[in-house]
């Protein structure tokens, strides 16, 4: 099933959900549109535990008393970038818990519009370098 979302359904609804020939920002499959639509969301949804610039907590990478890891950097400086799209709209639909790790699911309170723009804004901090690496794992999933 998530090679078919993959295959046909986000790379239609990501070139979809905007306004019909809206271009692209230079390199990236989303728009400008996206990256403003998804900032509000990513502050309203994202950012009280991935920090307001994608930063996360420090320490990140060591695990708490309990045994869990802390939400990691979301720009461009940890390993959001080894997941093609569909798994990082998966994990913001149904959480981290699939995965093993503790983030909310937000598919009740976000369409699949709004999670691609979260993607969006938080993919537009990512160097070019980060990005196209991201592109070429998001290519060889579908």
């Amino acid at each position: 099933m998530r090679a078919l979302i993959a295959t046909f359904c986000l790379p239609l609804l990501a070139a979809c959900i905007d306004r019909p020939g809206e271009p692209t920002v230079p390199g990236r499959w989303y728009s400008a549109n996206q990256v403003a639509a998804g900032k509000p969301l990513f502050r309203q949804y994202c950012a009280v535990c991935h920090g307001s610039d994608g930063s996360a907590t420090p320490d990140w990478r060591k695990t708490d008393a309990n045994g869990n890891y802390p939400p990691p950097p979301l720009n461009g400086t940890a390993h959001t970038w080894h997941h093609p799209l569909d798994v990082l709209d998966e994990t913001i639909a149904n959480g981290g818990v699939p995965f093993g790790g503790q983030m909310p699911a937000f598919g009740e309170a976000l369409d699949a519009g709004q999670r691609l723009a979260i993607i969006a804004y938080l993919q537009n901090w990512w160097p070019d370098d980060i990005y196209e690496r991201w592109r070429q794992i998001d290519e060889r999933s579908r």
